[in-house]
């Protein structure tokens, strides 16, 4: 009863009325509605994943942490490399400011993700979609890393 009151009442603020046989739960909402459940719905796996009982990881860990120190101690000048170790940190915080300032403007983003969007495409067109340009960006990727390294004689 103070359902059918309380639905007449909303119904009536708008200048509508329940019809004569309608159910006073039309406008209310089911209360035995139960989400579902990730224990009901079907399982199914594609790639099937097996333990493994070997403690590899921190054997690599150990031996990750030991080559570290191994190479900060052959390292001659260690307060040229903090001080470029900071500056990198510096230059990604600042550059972190930067977007976030530019994100903030109402227009750039949008005009940025066109940008990246068109840049995106023309890599795609020039070096992953004919396999020769994909051989010539394979050959540029190692020759920059063998300049980077200084395998590379000049």
């Amino acid at each position: 009863m103070a359902a059918t009151a309380c639905s007449t009442a909303l119904l009536g603020v708008a200048g509508a009325r329940l019809p004569a046989g309608a159910p006073p739960t039309v406008l209310l909402p089911r209360r035995n509605f139960s989400p579902l459940r990730l224990q009901d719905a079907p399982r199914l796996s594609l790639l099937p994943a097996k333990a493994a009982s070997d403690d590899t990881s921190a054997a690599s860990g150990d031996e990750l942490v030991d080559d570290l120190k191994a190479k900060w101690d052959a390292v001659e000048n260690k307060s040229t490399v903090l001080t470029y170790a900071g500056g990198a940190i510096v230059a990604v915080w600042f550059s972190s400011v930067i977007v976030g300032a530019v994100n903030s403007l109402p227009l750039l983003p949008k005009i940025m993700e066109l940008v990246g969007l068109g840049y995106t495409g023309w890599f795609v067109y020039r070096y992953l979609l004919f396999k020769e340009r994909r051989k010539e960006l394979a050959d540029d990727v190692e020759s920059l890393k063998k300049s980077i390294a200084g395998t590379e004689a000049e």
